[in-house]
């Protein structure tokens, strides 16, 4: 009867450890081939590394793994193997993707706010910032004491200095 239960025990998990490592397969993607062509591959790497991922959005196509940076690798092979110039390829990109696949777009009225963005809220901040302390400064007031205060608090300072003493 024990061996019994041995081996019904010994065949689920059998079948448990199967179906659990079965569907693992399942998601693997096959091997994306590199390019024939060494220097196809070398001239797409330099072309991908000042592009911008728009799935990732802070990665390179170049170092992306997004399906969409994949396809993209991919779509730049083909204008390479087709004797397009790099200005071609990045500019077919930009007509696709607009300019925000560019790591640094160019100085135009739609992308001024990116250039100059940044400098302009530090300076709104640096103001504000200044602005504030100012009006801070002219609302603290300046504590006087009286004589007598003073000579209370001196005796109080020297009451201590005595109790450590002791």
């Amino acid at each position: 009867m024990m061996r019994q239960f041995s081996d019904v025990v010994k065949v689920t998990i059998f079948i448990f450890v199967l179906f659990s490592v079965f569907p693992l397969s399942t998601w693997a993607k096959e091997a994306i081939p590199v390019a024939e062509d060494p220097d196809i591959e070398k001239r797409m790497l330099a072309l991908t590394v000042d592009l911008r991922c728009l799935v990732c959005q802070n990665e390179s196509i170049a170092d992306s793994r997004a399906e969409f940076s994949n396809d993209i690798r991919r779509e730049i092979r083909e204008q390479i193997k087709d004797n397009k110039t790099d200005k071609e390829i990045v500019q077919f990109l930009v007509d696709r993707y607009g300019d925000f696949v560019l790591y640094n777009p160019p100085m135009k009225p739609t992308t001024i706010l990116l250039w100059f963005g940044p400098a302009i809220l530090f300076a709104i901040g640096l103001g504000s910032l200044i602005v504030y302390l100012k009006r801070r400064r002219l609302q603290i007031e300046d504590v006087s004491l009286s004589q007598e205060q003073l000579k209370e608090a001196e005796a109080l300072l020297n009451e201590d200095k005595k109790g450590k003493n002791v």
